[in-house]
This record gives structure tokens, sequence and C-alpha cells, in this order.
């Protein structure tokens, strides 16, 4: 078990998968399918060797799953400003 390539992964998912953006025209599945793929061909540029991401391949699906079926709605706007007014307190919250 690679711990590194998890932690990039998760990285890679919060990157770009926006929570509650998935448009109707590709089902879950499919998105899922395609950012997978899409991860696994940054993972090889990224210096990961195919035996780690192999091994990791049926952690990552469920992952990428869960996030692509995530339909919160996301307001980019309010999460930039709550971000902005973290780092002015220095408080994280």
């Amino acid at each position: 078990m690679s711990k590194r390539f998890l932690r990039w992964v998760e990285n890679w998912i919060e990157e770009n998968i926006p929570p509650g953006a998935n448009p109707d025209i590709e089902s879950h599945e499919a998105r899922t399918e395609r950012l997978t793929e899409k991860l696994f061909a940054e993972a090889a540029a990224a210096s990961f060797s195919k035996f780690e991401t192999e091994e990791e391949r049926v952690r990552v699906l469920p992952l990428v799953l869960a996030a692509v079926a995530d339909s919160t709605d996301f307001d980019i706007d309010t999460y930039k400003l709550k971000f902005q007014l973290a780092q002015e307190n220095e408080d994280g919250d």
C-alpha cells in the first residue's frame, strides 16, 4: 500500500473534482472512468511507478466515484471569501 500515492490522489481529487459540478450530459460512472484514467495518466507523469499505481487502483475508484457523485451545491465565491477571511484571521476557520 502506498500512502504517498493515496495522499497525492486525495489532493488531485480535491483540485480537479469540485463538489456538485457534475453536468447532466455524462453519467457518474462514465465521468468516474474518464477522470480515473486522467488521474492515472497524471500519476505516471508525476513519477509514480506502474506497480505503485496499479496496486492502489481498487482503492482509488471509490474515491473518485464518491467525489463525482457528490451533489452538494458549491458556491466558489463563498469558498474564496471564506478562504481569504481565514488567511486574514490566521485561525483557519
